[in-house]
């Protein structure tokens, strides 16, 4: 059962460890989170917090996994205890919930996965849990839409449709989730527009693709169902319009505004990635930290 509530103490640091997949995450891994201009990190088992081009700041935080929303913050220990913080305040950290295992978080609050598999969305400033669904293994948070994933492997959505959000053909919203995939490995969402990852490989996407974050399908208004991208890829994140990838072989893959509807390559050796609006952040498997803008060339940064 989640146990939340509220402090206004120092959480208490605990020793970095990896989280098995599957993760939840606002990108392709626990590590990276990044949302319009916001990214964090964790490096060597400390939490980094940056925005736009500035330089990732040393935050006194140790992680299993990071997230981010539009004015928020978010931080799981190794122990399983939810951290939310306002406004880059990383000095008044606010408790929201206990025994969790992995968590997405958006501009509407956070989804949070315990230990028993059992889902609960935490609205932004609020106090208390609601749950949502058992047997669940990722979630996404989107721009008025949720996802989940059962451990099986179907996917369920909830919220505004007018995009195409649900790709199954709805554009209206319903009043409770409804499935719309199945075999499907991880789900990503940003604004009006979700990409999810087959089993197979197979990365799909729908909703609004005015500037092209899901492929060539309603390129220049919206799909209104999943539709392939591309194929062989093992990670995904997408941003306000473009997506990314990684593929079997490690290389890092984009699609969408400054690249196109095609898949183009950017890295190689790639570990983990997030996209936010403009930005895109990775890690390579040597643990190097690099980040570019659309249309530019990735660069390594070095965290203060």
């Amino acid at each position: 059962m989640i146990k939340l509530t509220s402090t206004r103490t120092l959480l208490t640091l605990g020793l970095f460890s990896a989280i098995a997949s599957p993760v939840c995450s606002d990108s392709s891994s626990p590590l990276l989170a990044a949302y319009y201009d916001r990214q964090m990190a964790i490096i060597d088992g400390n939490a980094y917090a940056w925005r736009g081009d500035e330089l990732p700041k040393k935050i006194p935080y140790k992680a299993k996994q990071v997230g981010v929303g539009d004015d928020s913050n978010y931080l799981l220990t190794d122990d399983g205890i939810l951290f939310h913080f306002d406004n880059d305040n990383f000095n008044k950290p606010r408790l929201l919930a206990k025994e969790i295992l992995r968590f997405a978080a958006g501009d509407t609050g956070a989804l949070a996965i315990d230990a028993s598999n059992t889902l609960w969305w935490i609205a932004s400033g609020s106090r208390t849990a609601q749950r949502i669904a058992e047997d669940v293994k990722t979630a996404a948070v989107g721009d008025g839409a949720n996802y989940y994933v059962t451990r099986s492997g179907n996917l369920y959505v909830k919220g505004k449709a007018h995009r195409g959000q649900y790709g199954d053909g709805r554009l209206e919203r319903t009043n409770h989730f409804v499935q719309t995939a199945n075999d499907v490995a991880y789900i990503t969402a940003h604004t009006g527009h979700a990409i999810l990852l087959k089993t197979s490989g197979d990365v799909l996407g729908t909703g609004g693709n005015i500037y092209g974050p899901v492929g060539k399908h309603g390129l220049g208004d919206k799909a209104i169902r999943w539709s392939k991208i591309v194929g062989g890829a093992k990670a995904i994140a997408t941003g306000s319009s473009h997506t990314v990838a990684i593929l079997h072989d490690n290389t890092l893959v984009a699609w969408g505004s400054e690249y196109g509807t095609a898949p183009k390559p950017l890295l190689t050796d790639v570990s983990a990635v997030a996209a936010s609006s403009n930005t895109t952040i990775a890690l390579k498997i040597d643990g190097s930290l690099w980040q570019w803008d659309r249309g530019t060339k990735p660069l390594k940064i070095s965290p203060k």
